[in-house]
């Protein structure tokens, strides 16, 4: 057995990422990408896996370049996928046999591609793509205004149909220079589904959904209507009288909520049909679906700590559970028929990996990308169930020191806040970058991982309670949970730490400005100021709908100010680790600056580390090991962790 878990043993493994099944159902592809990527240049490969097991999964690319977004051909026979081996930054498409060996260049745009999907014809392929420019050759900074105009910056990305036996392409009229975001084909190999926004910015981008119908013969695009809030997946289904699409988007009127599935008819022709909300009123969350041929669509959804997979109904329109998989599981995807399905999963003790099987029965573990983490002795992890000061059902997670056990407490408890709000800690294995479970219960720590209220995985109404109140409920949750580890003895509550990333960086911020109770905080790419954030944040002025107010609506003062950590920074006693990327877009970093210059100005013990290059995750090696470095150390530092065999 290993005896210490190192920051290489954390960064050094490599990922499987988003699977796609055969149309056949005999294989899976995947990417497998390294946890940390070098400075200079992130690589991925692709790889394939026998849903029978009859062979071992093998590697189809080198992984040399970024090797993604693999796609299968109709007929099972080939894949392909997208890579910048040609250019960084521009991802261009290939195809490879299932034999692999040299692949074949499709194209090579200038500006490279962001999406596409292979037509079930089997002679075109549907590609999402900024125009090439005619002067692509010419270009040059010389004598350019580089003046930024607004809404000019970033170029639409546009539907263009690509003939592979000539490679001559074109674009698709009728689409209003709108944004192209996402693309489904019906399985009979008729109209396209094109789902758009806008304008390529996220705000207001994903609050101007559209979904059209592109008849790939006729050339006609079908306006099907306005879609809900941040829609995505689009998903054809036949219910034996007709056609209909699905999507996911956040339900209505949003823009806080759980997510839901939306459905509308789509005849042959005239107007689509309304939007129905297909999963109103359940108490899961639904984060994934699948289209087959013949039957209605397959579902994920987060139900608690687990995960289950549903099939809809099409007599009554509602979706059915099929089968419970223990723990997380994403990027559901479904063979032809329906009966084989793939996806990548994580239990308690078993990091992410690739599942397939039949989605009824049993699904079988297809790929194995860290098998040396069998030899760790971990943290035992326990399934928590509690009830909020209000009577609300929570769930969470409870990770011991490693090698311990509960008559030994109490121990240090460092809580971990996921981010979001709407995510959830499932129960899986809880070993990353960003401050993590096992990381710090294999230094000796028992760790706290709560589903406060906001959070996914109970349905739209047990998110939607946050809306214009962030931190608010959320805080009283999480300490409520706190307090009954220490009454059971798990907990010291002289030595309490507390943490997160993005939403859990926020309420690590707020948590230290509402108490004195907490010895050390680790506030990562968190908000301290909503206002600030409205006015410089991808998300723009959807976080008003969790702080209440954007800061133009008069002199205030605003909701959101009661709600920013930076209002009570005055209050805050306790040391903060503050960690941030340099280039986060999504949290700038004025965020990360603003908190660091209160702590400063009222004397506050912190420290203050920005990570050049990264954005709103930290993806360099070098750093996601000083990160975990760090982080272990800070906690050290204040909470005097006592030697453990595992550290």
């Amino acid at each position: 057995m290993l005896s210490k878990v190192t920051p290489q043993l954390v960064v050094d493994g490599i990922v499987p990422l988003h699977p796609v099944i055969s149309p056949d159902g005999r294989w899976v592809a995947y990417t497998a990408a390294p946890a940390g990527r070098a400075q200079d240049r992130p690589s991925s490969a692709i790889w394939i896996a026998a849903t029978d097991e009859s062979a071992p999964p093998r590697q189809l690319t080198a992984g040399t370049a970024k090797d993604f977004m693999p796609r299968w051909a109709p007929d099972s026979a080939s894949l392909y996928f997208g890579s910048d081996r040609a250019r960084r930054g521009a991802t261009q498409l290939h195809r490879t046999s299932l034999e692999g060996g040299e692949a074949q260049t499709l194209t090579t745009w200038p500006e490279g591609i962001s999406d596409y999907l292979p037509l079930a014809d089997g002679r075109r392929i549907a590609v999402v793509a900024a125009k090439p420019p005619a002067d692509a050759d010419e270009r040059g900074t010389a004598g350019r205004d580089d003046a930024k105009v607004w809404g000019q910056q970033v170029p639409h990305d546009r539907l263009w149909l690509l003939e592979l036996n000539s490679g001559r392409a074109h674009v698709v009229d009728g689409l209003d220079d709108r944004h192209v975001v996402e693309l489904a084909q019906r399985p009979d190999g008729g109209a396209l589904a094109v789902l758009s926004w806008a304008t390529p910015e996220l705000d207001p981008g994903c609050r101007t959904c559209e979904l059209h119908a592109v008849g790939l013969e006729s050339g006609e695009v079908r306006a099907l209507g306005r879609a809900a809030l941040d829609a995505s997946s689009p998903t054809w289904w036949n219910t034996g009288g007709g056609w209909h699409l699905c999507y996911l988007a956040t339900t209505l009127p949003g823009p806080v909520g759980g997510r839901a599935v939306y459905d509308l008819a789509v005849p042959g022709s005239g107007a689509a049909g309304e939007h129905h909300n297909l999963t109103g009123g359940m108490t899961v969350c639904p984060s994934g679906l699948a289209q087959t041929a013949d039957g209605p669509p397959l579902a994920l959804f987060a139900d608690g700590l687990d995960t289950a997979i549903h099939r809809l109904d099409p007599e009554t329109q509602r979706f059915q559970p099929m089968r419970s998989v223990e723990g997380w599981a994403a990027w559901l995807t479904a063979s032809r028929s329906g009966e084989m399905v793939a996806m990548a999963a994580s239990t308690a003790y078993e990091p992410m990996n690739i599942h397939a099987g039949p989605p009824a029965d049993r699904l079988t573990r297809l790929s194995d990308t860290r098998p040396q983490l069998r030899q760790i002795t971990w943290g035992t992890q326990e399934r928590l169930s509690y009830k909020a000061s209000d009577g609300l059902d929570l769930d969470g997670l409870l990770i011991l020191p490693a090698g311990r056990s509960r008559r030994e407490g109490p121990f240090p408890l460092i809580t971990l806040v996921h981010g979001g709000p709407y995510d959830r800690h499932a129960d899986r294995f809880m070993l990353g970058v960003i401050p993590s479970g096992q990381w710090l219960a294999t230094a000796g720590y028992a760790v706290f991982l709560p589903n406060p209220r906001g959070g996914e995985g109970h349905g739209h109404d047990f998110a939607a309670t946050v809306a214009g109140a962030a931190g608010m409920q959320e805080w009283t949750d999480i300490i409520g949970g706190i307090d009954l580890l220490i009454a059971g003895g798990v907990a010291d509550p002289d030595r309490l730490g507390i943490g997160g990333w993005s939403h859990g960086g926020f309420m690590a911020a707020w948590a230290v400005g509402q108490t004195d109770r907490f010895k050390a905080a680790i506030v990562g790419a968190g908000i301290s100021d909503w206002g600030m954030l409205v006015a410089t944040g991808d998300w723009a002025t959807l976080e008003a709908g969790l702080s209440g107010s954007c800061g133009w609506e008069g002199t205030g003062p605003h909701p959101h100010d009661r709600l920013s950590p930076i209002s009570h920074a005055s209050k805050i006693r306790t040391p903060v680790l503050i960690l941030h990327g340099e280039n986060d877009t999504n949290v700038p970093l004025g965020q990360a600056t603003y908190l660091h210059r209160a702590l400063r100005h009222f004397g506050i013990e912190h420290e203050f580390v920005v990570y050049p290059r990264e954005g709103h995750s930290i993806q360099e090696r070098s750093h996601q090991i000083d990160l975990l470095r760090r982080t272990r150390a800070w906690f050290d530092r204040w909470l005097a962790c006592p030697a453990s065999p595992h550290r």
